[in-house]
């Protein structure tokens, strides 16, 4: 029994990755969105943590994400979907960080907020996010229209309670404009959601674009981490190993 048990421990030991990875969700939801990818990142050897931010206002919401990189074993790939891109954009200059991945994100320039970036002209055909109007400080998605906006490829049994579950994002988080970004001196990559009715996907290529990023589409809903957990997690993965040395 002794045997069998320090066998699985040196199996556990050469498994583990030495890199971790910090998820940071975005508006409207918190960091449960990730399980899948977490388990499957998880079981692939990495330490794994996902942040849990109130999306209030942005100054709060990198101090939380800034706390979890701390407290990382490894060098962090650091992974944001959509609002959480505005959040790892800065939080990514922290020199634990070792790269940038961006989910259906907003990756923006210096100076850029939100509410800026969804002034950005879309194509014919694409739609943005059915917000309500602002009320007591805070913006929520339509709960009757969230379903087929944010999430359409994932069953409704889900997006309906993900509907009525909404976290409030808060204006002051929307309005804030970045003061540096990462993007432009650590590696990036960016994963476009082609089907996204939320972040339009011709946005999303512009900011691949000019940030330099490695960039993949996939046919998703704004939730790709839900919809497609197998290839984001492989995404992420695929980051690791384009900025890890050789052995």
């Amino acid at each position: 029994m002794l045997a069998l048990l320090a066998s699985h421990g040196e199996s556990a030991a050469a498994n583990e990755k030495a890199s971790s990875i910090v998820l940071v969700h975005g508006a409207f939801v918190d960091g449960s969105g990730w399980k899948a990818v977490y388990d499957l990142l998880s079981q692939d050897g990495y330490e794994v943590l996902v942040a849990q931010h109130a999306t209030a206002t942005l100054e709060g919401d990198m101090a939380a994400v800034t706390s979890v990189i701390d407290a990382a074993k490894f060098p962090v790939l650091l992974v944001g979907h959509s609002y959480g891109g505005m959040i790892i954009s800065q939080a990514g200059v922290n020199p634990k960080v070792k790269s940038l991945v961006y989910v259906a994100a907003y990756a923006p320039e210096t100076g850029e907020s939100v509410a800026k970036l969804a002034q950005v002209a879309a194509q014919p055909g694409e739609s943005r996010a059915p917000l309500l109007p602002p009320r007591d400080g805070y913006r929520m998605v339509d709960p009757a229209k969230f379903p087929a906006a944010f999430a359409a490829d994932v069953p409704q049994s889900t997006t309906r309670f993900m509907a009525a579950s909404q976290v409030p994002w808060g204006l002051a988080a929307v309005q804030a404009e970045v003061r540096e970004v990462a993007w432009k001196v650590k590696p990036t990559a960016y994963l476009v959601a082609t089907q996204d009715r939320m972040i339009p996907p011709s946005v999303q290529r512009m900011m691949a674009k000019r940030s330099g990023a490695r960039t993949i589409e996939l046919a998703s809903s704004h939730a790709v981490m839900l919809s497609h957990p197998r290839e984001v997690a492989a995404f992420i993965e695929t980051a690791d190993v384009a900025v890890s040395p050789n052995p």
